[in-house]
């Protein structure tokens, strides 16, 4: 699986994956989608084969049900929430670095989407 991290995550993040064993990069290390709509990042991850880690649930889930509606596939989410991955906190990072690192050893794909806890 390869995971794509939405801007509000910081390019060391997708690093230590990387150093990991994980293929991961985050939208700022990547000229084309830096700063690019929600839409077309959406549509990039699909069409590279990226799974989008995200917290704007608010953009990203209607984007996907849209492409579902129209038989398009869409990329697959994993999403977080402020309040369990507060980017605020000093420690959020190596946090969201131990659950995806966990995620990606121990699953193959996500379908459709999956909540970090």
């Amino acid at each position: 699986m390869k995971l794509l991290l939405d801007e509000m995550w910081a390019p060391a993040i997708a690093r230590v994956l990387r150093d990991r064993g994980h293929e991961v990069v985050a939208v700022a290390e990547r000229r084309d989608l830096r700063g690019m709509p929600d839409a077309a990042i959406l549509e990039a991850a699909q069409a590279e084969g990226w799974v989008i880690v995200t917290e704007n649930v608010v953009d990203y889930r209607p984007l996907a049900a849209d492409a579902m509606r129209a038989g398009r596939a869409s990329s697959a989410l994993i999403y977080t929430s402020n309040p369990a991955y507060p980017r605020a906190n000093r420690r959020t990072a190596g946090r969201l670095v131990a659950t995806l690192d966990a995620l990606l050893a121990t699953h193959d794909a996500i379908e459709s989407e999956h909540w970090l806890e």
